[in-house]
């Protein structure tokens, strides 16, 4: 693997990683925030919530043919 292929690699597992801390964040201070003001936890919002840590799962199990895929679009 050359080296632009790895900086696409290091790019997609770093927004991969972004994405899925956002969500756990995004989560958390759902849920705090609920049992703050003693409400239940909506099903549809935790599971919009969780939508970005699905998409970093995704990238991350993908990320070697998404790497390759960015590494030929810049190349040309």
């Amino acid at each position: 693997m050359d080296s632009p292929e790895r900086g696409a690699l290091m790019l997609v597992r770093f927004v991969a990683a972004t994405l899925m801390g956002w969500a756990l964040a995004e989560i958390a201070l759902y849920v705090a925030v609920c049992h703050h003001k003693n409400v239940p936890v909506e099903t549809f919002s935790f599971v919009v919530k969780s939508l970005p840590c699905l998409a970093g799962t995704v990238m991350l199990i993908k990320s070697r043919s998404l790497a390759e895929w960015i590494s030929d679009k810049l190349d040309l």
